[in-house]
């Protein structure tokens, strides 16, 4: 089983700031306590408003996927926000294609450890991998997110730190 990229791992500044332009604020929790908000338990990354919790061991597309519900949401459903991201099927698809498309942002990340690391993970796709869906079955997903205009808005945030990382 492939080892997923963890948040001790990863490169901290990288990921708080990406957070923080999809207008969330990372909450760091101490080892070996419970994360708020966590839908999953265990390390899986919390979700409560627009505070993400995560712990040193949480995996980075954990984080990352409860980022995206929080960039899918309208206002109305952020404000409530606690624990559970409800939403509907193409939302969750939209969700975890969003999250594959942000991952080049995050220097030790990228595309292809994000869909191997959603793999290992046990999220599950159609075509039996998160990359030959992302490739070849998300037109629902892409739909979803042109009509809410967030493709355009997660281009300008992937050339964004594109340009930063030649500088």
């Amino acid at each position: 089983m492939t080892e997923v990229l963890r948040f001790n791992e990863c490169n901290q500044q990288a990921l708080t700031e990406l957070l923080a332009q999809l207008g969330l604020q990372l909450c760091l929790v101490a080892d070996n306590t419970e994360i708020p908000g966590s839908f999953w338990g265990d390390d899986e990354a919390g979700l409560i408003q627009s505070n993400i919790y995560v712990r040193s061991d949480t995996p980075v597309h954990s984080a990352m996927h409860e980022a995206c519900h929080y960039v899918c949401m309208d206002e109305s459903r952020k404000q409530k926000l606690h624990t559970n991201a409800g939403g509907s099927q193409t939302e969750e698809n939209a969700v975890c294609y969003l999250q594959i498309l942000l991952s080049d942002c995050l220097p030790d990340m990228g595309q292809s450890k994000m869909c191997a690391d959603m793999d290992a993970w046990g999220y599950s796709f159609r075509l039996g991998s998160a990359q030959a869906w992302f490739s070849d079955d998300a037109d629902d997903a892409i739909d979803w997110l042109k009509q809410r205009r967030l493709l355009e808005f997660a281009d300008q945030l992937t050339h964004s730190h594109r340009a930063a990382l030649l500088q």
